[in-house]
């Protein structure tokens, strides 16, 4: 028994050795001053492509959707928490690769769109000023944003406390066992003594969880449009080329999403090989079900600190 309870705790001690890494060495400090350099120059070239197709130079549009993509690239590259979000719950849930790409995808487009309702509305509507639109963006959005992340880390972390106490229930019924008959657990049906199902069968764990989480999911990245889309379509309103603009704005959320898919990916290919390798190995349902909580758990922590640290950090 102790040796289960150590296998089941693991994920959580893993978690808290993560989380102490972030906080003492400072993350991926050295990723992100390289992503910002690359959006300061992809920033650059982006300014040019938009004055070429307002001068009317021949393929100016397709370069200015190349240069568009490849800031995205640079943008994902970094710290935020369009991956934060995405791996987490790909770690913490166990969501077939194909839909929590498409997650992943759909968040980056999300983000895009809310950008061009974001400058639509503010100059077309409001008559607000450039730096009253990115303000918005770098301060409000933000911190909602963050914290938006940070609610659904809590909420996995919640549903993993309930999954380590439902298994746990499931199988203490003590004045309805008779612990001297030995009896067996299978992870695909229930128990044939108590008649109750100790864990979820794989093909259960592999249903989407629900339209609410897709959409939380794709909200809480989107709430934060890009600066670097902003910047593109406030100067594309500027000079009436705003369709332009739009277009490369959806061009970054390609490239913002490509990288996010690559992380979605990741995080299902880390479940399955440790995770997932430890549960089908384990004879007994109820600790594969505890194993199986204790990841939502530690994952949900994960992305809740590292969420409320970014956000922190604006206040």
């Amino acid at each position: 028994m102790r040796a289960r309870g150590l296998i089941w705790t693991l994920p959580l001690v893993v978690a808290a050795g993560v989380a102490l890494w972030l906080w003492m060495s400072g993350g991926l400090d050295s990723l992100a001053v390289w992503a910002a350099e690359g959006q300061r120059e992809a920033q650059n070239a982006i300014a040019r492509g938009v004055r070429a197709i307002k001068q009317g130079d021949p393929g100016a549009l397709a370069g200015l959707m190349g240069v568009a993509f490849l800031y995205g690239l640079f943008h994902a590259a970094g710290p935020g928490h369009g991956k934060l979000l995405i791996g987490g719950y790909g770690l913490g849930r166990a969501v077939p690769a194909l839909r929590l790409s498409a997650l992943a995808l759909a968040s980056s487009l999300a983000q895009s769109a809310m950008a061009v309702l974001m400058v639509g509305a503010g100059l077309g509507l409001l008559a607000w000023t450039r730096t009253q639109v990115t303000g918005l963006a770098d301060g409000a959005l933000s911190l909602v944003s963050y914290l938006a992340v940070a609610g659904v880390g809590l909420w996995l972390v919640l549903r993993g406390v309930r999954g380590l106490r439902r298994p746990g229930a499931a199988c203490g019924h003590a004045a309805h066992h008779d612990h001297d008959t030995p009896h067996h657990h299978h992870h695909d049906e229930t128990c044939p003594t108590c008649g109750h199902a100790h864990g979820p069968t794989p093909a259960q764990a592999e249903q989407v969880h629900s339209l609410r989480d897709a959409l939380v999911l794709v909200g809480a990245v989107a709430i934060r449009p890009c600066t670097g889309a902003l910047f593109l379509l406030i100067i594309t309103w500027r000079m009436g080329i705003f369709p332009a603009g739009i277009a490369g704005t959806f061009a970054m959320g390609l490239g913002t999403g490509l990288v996010t898919v690559i992380a979605a990916l990741a995080s299902v290919w880390l479940r399955r090989a440790s995770v997932d390798r430890l549960r089908a190995a384990l004879p007994d349902p109820a600790t594969a079900a505890r194993i199986a909580a204790a990841t939502e758990l530690a994952a949900g922590a994960l992305v809740a600190f590292a969420a409320l640290s970014l956000a922190i950090r604006l206040l």
